[in-house]
């Protein structure tokens, strides 16, 4: 059975960073701060509503998120400029490396997905908008499960849809989270560590392997199988 790997998609793919020169535009110089407490409290929202089953999508999440950030930075933004940020959130480019990294997986035989905790719709406009669908065999979204990463049940959800078992099936992630829940789910995972100052959580649980960029993903997927 050929390897499926599972692409997290916000933060692995896609730069959520990539805002920020939208939001120097109403806050300035707070734009990269501004940026990670949306981001956080995005990531934060979501696990929340996961925990409570009061399910809403990853763009409520967002929404909420900009909500809060904008209350806590004091920023003084109308509803017509949220909804312009809103509107760049959904447009966010993908990351220097990810094209050629992709490619090189494709051409190593992989079979390739993009797992998102974002709604299929978002993800297939963001994926387009990159330049990058077409190297995935399809979209398998955590919402068609009502919850979020990482329960359990939504890595077990991208296995069925995905038609693949968890000792061929690899997570790739620069979210420590995801890739702590996909280990524990009994998954393999890659820790995609782009930053020197990215630090993993210290739970006990490690990702399979860890790369510093998508280029030697593939590469390192088949080492790490033939040592197996």
């Amino acid at each position: 059975m050929a390897v499926t790997l599972a692409f997290d998609v916000y933060g692995t793919l896609i730069d959520t960073h990539g805002v920020i020169a939208a939001l120097e535009k109403y806050v300035g110089d707070k734009a990269f701060a501004f940026s990670a407490t949306w981001r956080d409290k995005q990531l934060e929202y979501s696990f929340r509503r996961g925990l409570m089953q009061n399910y809403e999508n990853f763009a409520h999440c967002t929404r909420s998120a900009l909500d809060y950030t904008s209350a806590f930075y004091k920023a003084e933004l109308g509803q017509n400029d949220k909804e312009a940020l809103l509107d760049a959130y959904k447009v966010l480019p993908a990351f220097d490396d990810v094209k050629e990294g992709l490619a090189r997986a494709q051409d190593s035989g992989f079979r390739m997905f993009a797992f998102s905790n974002g709604s299929a719709d978002a993800v297939e406009l963001l994926l387009k908008n990159a330049g990058i669908r077409d190297y995935f065999v399809g979209v398998v979204s955590v919402d068609e499960m009502k919850s979020f990463k990482p329960n359990p049940a939504v890595y077990s959800h991208f296995l069925r849809r995905a038609g693949a078992v968890g000792s061929e099936a690899w997570l790739i992630s620069s979210n420590p989270f995801d890739v702590i829940g996909a280990v524990s789910f009994g998954m393999r995972a890659a820790w995609v560590k782009r930053s020197a100052d990215a630090v993993f959580d210290p739970w006990g649980i490690e990702p399979t392997v860890t790369v510093h960029s998508l280029l030697n993903l593939a590469e390192q997927v088949d080492r790490e199988r033939k040592r197996i």
